[in-house]
């Protein structure tokens, strides 16, 4: 056979350096580095718009979806303080923005985004969800005419849900102190961006639950108010949590979010709406002479003065947070990872407990009579195949006789005749039926004692009875068989 020539590199067994080539071959793990190093250089920061799918949030927190358009797929990940930020919970289906960059994951071999910030696409997706919350909520009857509940004709105390910082706060004790003074428990909530809602829900739930003679006194009725914005402004009063709380409180509740045009789902839910929040304030109470407007306003502008530099403060924090690396972006592989481990696991633990029933069942299909007995005959035949060695049959023979032996000494031991050798007798009747008590041995007239040498027959109440053992008779010697005489 001719050897292979070094044209033939391609074809061989071996790897083997080519002329010219001085390339080392890269491992796995360095052409993955890479390819993770060039894509995120080159793609840094995108902004991508397309509607979510396969939306799942992990136990970590993480949350992992998919952006879609009518032709390409694009799997992304948002970690957990990121997602704990939305405004909104993102459904399958809503069309959104996100902003982030480009990454690589090498466990998959597969790229994705990592989304620092995702808003919902447009006016248009968004009142898409509205309506489609809004038609869930009035299935349910949260806005049904029969839940509402009358206003009050002068409640002693009003309590406000509301920004403390807006304007908002001022129109309404403006306008309550104008018309009527009252005595007002203002809940200080945020009414935009993350966690409105949820601060929202807690405050009318918490007047509800205050006590009307505590310390605290419970309003007779609540006012829900927000200046006038855009709808993504007025998301917050759009949110379950927020319609819920409404429908299920026992005080009296009037939605005063926005301006005259602006309508939440918070309005379909309260028992009264109003235009504005100053007409909230003027349906609450009757009309009065107008009061200390100016102290009002003088009392809101210090408590501005005195926020000012602290938002200044938190502003120039922030920015020096933003400019710090952020741990997400060193610990995102080994986290998702993590997820993808423990969602192997719980599949393998699924599927192991599957197989261990097939196994149980097939087991039990095979222990029928006819299988047994089936399993008998091969085995006996395998039995006579088997060629039996000495030691084999030898050391369980002396194994059974070494028990036999022991066995025969513990016989010998608890032979009822044994004691009579040491000078013990045994009572009989006429039968040989051995006596066991002086009673049973009254009712016989006449006895036999055994004793290791022979028995000896009694008779009750006669002195002589007792008789010699009869002795054996004696055998005659035997006679040797005559020899021959050898000489004739």
């Amino acid at each position: 056979m001719a050897a292979s020539s070094p044209d033939d590199g391609n074809k061989g067994l071996v790897a083997r350096e080519r002329q010219g080539d001085n390339a080392e071959p890269l491992s796995i793990t360095e052409i993955s580095a890479a390819l993770k190093r060039t894509v995120e250089d080159l793609f840094g920061f995108v902004r991508l718009r397309g509607e979510l799918s396969g939306v799942k949030r992990a136990a970590s927190g993480h949350l992992y979806l998919a952006l879609k358009d009518e032709n390409a797929v694009l799997d992304g990940v948002m970690w957990r303080g990121n997602a704990q930020r939305l405004a909104f919970v993102p459904e399958d289906g809503i069309e959104v923005t996100a902003s982030g960059k480009l990454t690589t994951y090498p466990g998959r071999s597969k790229y994705q985004i990592v989304i620092d910030s995702l808003e919902i696409a447009g006016e248009g997706a968004l009142l898409a969800l509205l309506e489609k919350t809004r038609q869930k909520l009035e299935a349910e009857g949260l806005f049904a005419r029969e839940r509402k509940q009358a206003l009050p004709f002068l409640p002693k105390v009003i309590g406000v849900v509301t920004s403390p910082t807006g304007s908002v706060i001022r129109d309404i004790l403006h306008r309550l102190a104008d018309r009527f003074p009252s005595q007002v428990l203002v809940w200080p909530v945020l009414v935009q961006g993350q966690g409105a809602a949820e601060q929202v829900a807690g405050a009318i739930r918490g007047f509800a639950a205050l006590d009307a003679d505590g310390p605290v006194p419970r309003p007779d009725v609540v006012i829900v108010a927000r200046g006038g914005g855009s709808i993504e402004d007025l998301w917050s009063f759009n949110e379950e949590v927020v319609v819920r709380a409404i429908a299920d409180c026992p005080i009296p509740v009037i939605s005063a979010v926005g301006h005259e045009t602006d309508t939440t789902l918070a309005d379909y839910a309260a028992d009264r709406r109003a235009p504005t929040p100053t007409a909230a304030a003027e349906m609450v109470v009757p009309v009065r002479a107008d009061l200390i407007a100016t102290v009002a306003d003088l009392a809101n502008r210090q408590r501005r003065a005195v926020l000012r530099p602290v938002e200044l403060g938190r502003e120039r924090l922030e920015a020096r947070v933003r400019r710090m690396p952020k741990l997400e972006a060193l610990f995102q592989p080994h986290a998702q990872r993590l997820d993808e481990l423990s969602e192997r696991l719980r599949r393998g633990l699924r599927d192991r407990a599957g197989q261990g029933r097939e196994r149980l069942a097939g087991t039990s299909a095979r222990l029928s009579p006819t299988l047994l007995k089936r399993s008998m005959e091969d085995a006996s035949r395998q039995l006579a195949r088997v060629r039996l060695t000495p030691d084999l049959v030898r050391r369980p023979m002396m194994q059974k006789q070494d028990a036999l032996i022991a066995l025969a000494r513990l016989a010998q031991q608890f032979h009822p005749e044994e004691p009579l050798k040491r000078g013990y007798a045994i009572v009989r009747d006429g039968k040989d039926k051995a006596l066991t008590s002086r009673e049973m041995a009254a009712k016989e007239a006449a006895l036999v004692l055994q004793f290791a040498d022979g028995r000896l027959e009694v008779s009750q109440g006669d002195d002589s009875s007792l008789k010699r053992p009869a002795k054996p008779a004696r055998k005659k010697p035997s006679v040797p068989p005559k020899q021959d005489d050898l000489f004739g």
